[in-house]
């Protein structure tokens, strides 16, 4: 099979885009507002795009409370996502109203970051505290603004719980982490495999 993005001629109940693009790691972000407000939603349009230095990025379908906040303030945490945590994270994805507490809504605790004024998850075993880079509209191939916007930031902390620190190396397959697959689909982190890269002959 192939088909046309523009067309849409599949024959599919739902395009498999995203079940292509898969697993995407969950950018969970925690956004504060010039009021005080704080938002706490999800994004699987999330990944890390630099390593030195550490940047991320996260797009929006349409600008949510996240990326309006993240205007205002100029910082982020993103908190990682693990199974202990994905019913919480879920119910952060309610389209609540500005301002409501999606910490409040889905039971969850705060904590306090070291380096950005916004929180992270308390209970989730990472968290990446940001600075904002750049914030853009994305645009077609005609050059039309879509309402998408990707957002930019350098980490400038990162928080690790001590008991996913083992051997000198953060144990990934032991925090169970979840990522999107498309659909209603997820994927669970529990297993890892190694592949020594080739060197040069």
């Amino acid at each position: 099979m192939i088909y046309s993005t523009a067309l849409q001629d599949h024959g599919l109940p739902h395009d498999p885009f995203k079940a292509i693009v898969t697993p995407r790691p969950i950018g969970w972000i925690t956004a504060l507002s010039a009021k005080g407000e704080i938002n706490l939603s999800p994004y699987s349009f999330f990944n890390a795009v630099s390593s030195r230095p550490h940047i991320v990025m996260f797009s929006s379908e349409d600008k949510k409370d996240a990326v309006s906040f993240i205007e205002e303030t100029g910082e982020f945490t993103c908190s990682l996502v693990t199974k202990a945590l994905a019913q919480q994270m879920n119910l952060t994805s309610a389209p609540l109203p500005r301002g409501a507490s999606e910490y409040e809504h889905s039971g969850l605790a705060m904590a306090e970051s070291s380096f950005v004024k916004p929180p992270r998850v308390a209970g989730s075993p990472a968290a990446l505290e940001c600075k904002l880079l750049s914030i853009q509209q994305l645009k077609d191939l005609d050059e039309k603004p879509v309402p998408r916007w990707m957002v930019l930031g350098q980490v400038v902390g990162i928080f690790m719980d001590d008991a996913y620190v083992r051997d000198g190396r953060f144990d990934t397959a032991a925090a169970h982490p979840i990522a999107r697959c498309g659909y209603a689909d997820y994927a669970e982190v529990d297993h890892l495999f190694s592949i020594i890269r080739p060197t040069g002959g």
